[in-house]
């Protein structure tokens, strides 16, 4: 029971300590009018469109190694 309780504590912590540290969006700087008018295109960068995938198989790993560490386990 001590055990389940310090793992809660300490990701409560981990999840206030993140948001505290999280910094505010920075505001663009306007353009100076010389240069190339920017750097890129705006379009989404490649890993952007997997996003939702990735989180997915990453929930399907946590599932799998519990579920094996669990039977090895026991």
């Amino acid at each position: 029971m001590k055990k389940t309780i310090n793992k809660l504590v300490l990701a409560f912590f981990l999840i206030v300590v993140s948001l505290v540290n999280a910094a505010p969006p920075q505001p663009q700087a306007a353009p100076t009018g010389s240069g190339n008018g920017g750097n890129g295109t705006g379009a989404p960068a490649p890993i952007d469109m997997y996003v939702y995938i990735l989180g997915i198989v990453a929930i399907a790993f946590i599932v799998y190694f519990t579920k094996k560490y669990k039977s090895v386990k026991a």
